[in-house]
């Protein structure tokens, strides 16, 4: 039988646990009958749903990440995990290293949040550590180490990157793109360039690519996996998985270099000399820096081939929601918010076609004088 005893002082808590072990609770010195009889009932409760812990059993908060991040590893990308394991290391264990994973409360995770500014933490950088730190008290939630998770009521801090994408952004304009494939020293590298501006795709997803994800007959290319760390994944969404129109010219580049490209067991589409899998800082190393240099460009990142694939389909008035599709965003959101700022604000060519879908052409409309209720009015003295 459960019940509240009182010994040299301090409050006992005396009942079994959900596998019938007895078990005593001593309350912190200075608590009061009622705050026992209250812990008793919250005990009382975890014993009823199985989920009650001891104390003493319940790890500290850097053995939880430990497990944590050995349980995401498989299921994630390297890169994720390495970020993941960034967080952990550079600030999560050192601020909770002394705490048992069961005392991380909300007013202790506010109080972290204040520190990391202090420390020089962004804004956006501090909303992936709180992710993470979400993560692992959802796992200490499932294996019954505490029962709430208190990041769930934590505010992200809000504020944007110093060095925002639309900020960092470069795009290249048709005359820089032929600078670029001119000056590529071999075959492959001109033609994985030409890809890159002519599809829009992620480095990855090309140095991923096979010679069956090739639909020679619709002229598109099928991205199915991502090449990234020495690993190949599957596309990060749903949305990535996707098909990619290919322009007349770059199907015919891509033709004469298949006749070229060294064979492998992968049938990769940019492999090595020896058919394996190219490595993204060799391409950048090796080919992609050398090329900008003799062309005379400014050093961009490869992703900006992807930028200004976009900005060309914009600039010819593509349908944002092609674009999208086209770059494998989840939502037209994402797709506005990284190229909205590029999209024409002035359109009298949408303005003139809505009037005379409204009105209908008129006879009068090449004469500036139009006569309304005896009156004659000179248009052009409106702008004047």
């Amino acid at each position: 039988m459960a019940c509240v005893k009182k010994r040299r002082d301090r409050w006992v808590l005396d009942f079994y646990d959900q596998d019938g072990m007895r078990r005593w609770r001593t309350m912190p010195e200075g608590a009061k009958k009622d705050e026992a009889i209250d812990e008793l009932a919250k005990i009382l409760k975890k014993v009823a749903h199985g989920s009650y812990t001891p104390v003493k059993s319940i790890p500290l908060f850097p053995e939880v990440a430990d497990s944590w991040l050995d349980s995401k590893e498989p299921n994630i990308r390297h890169s994720t995990h390495e970020q993941y394991k960034g967080h952990v290391k550079n600030h999560l264990k050192p601020y909770f290293e002394r705490l048992k994973v069961n005392q991380l409360n909300f007013d202790g995770i506010e109080k972290f949040k204040t520190y990391c500014f202090e420390q020089g933490v962004t804004a956006p950088t501090l909303r992936k550590i709180l992710t993470s730190l979400g993560g692992i008290l959802k796992y200490a939630v499932k294996m019954r180490y505490m029962d709430y998770n208190p990041v769930r009521d934590v505010e992200r801090p809000k504020g944007k990157s110093t060095h925002d994408d639309k900020d960092d952004m470069i795009i290249l304009q048709p005359v820089d793109i032929r600078k670029l494939l001119d000056a590529a020293e071999e075959q492959k590298a001109e033609v994985l360039f030409m890809a890159a501006v002519f599809t829009g795709l992620r480095q990855g997803e090309l140095l991923g690519l096979e010679w069956g994800d090739i639909d020679w007959t619709n002229c598109q290319v099928c991205v199915r996996r991502t090449y990234n760390h020495g690993r190949f994944y599957n596309p990060k969404s749903k949305a990535s998985r996707r098909r990619v129109d290919l322009a007349p010219e770059l199907v015919t580049e891509l033709k004469k270099w298949k006749l070229a490209c060294p064979p492998g067991e992968l049938d990769l589409v940019f492999p090595t000399s020896i058919g394996t899998p190219q490595g993204s800082s060799n391409v950048l190393r090796r080919q992609f820096f050398p090329a900008l240099r003799k062309a005379k460009l400014p050093k961009i990142r490869f992703h900006d081939l992807r930028h200004t694939y976009a900005s060309l389909l914009i600039d010819q008035g593509e349908h944002p929601k092609y674009i999208q599709n086209q770059l494998g965003h989840s939502s037209i959101i994402m797709t506005m918010d990284v190229y909205g700022h590029l999209m024409k604000t002035v359109n009298q060519d949408a303005a003139s076609k809505l009037g005379k879908a409204i009105l209908g052409d008129s006879d009068q409309s090449s004469s500036r004088m139009v006569a309304k209720q005896g009156r004659a009015v000179d248009l052009d003295s409106v702008s004047n």
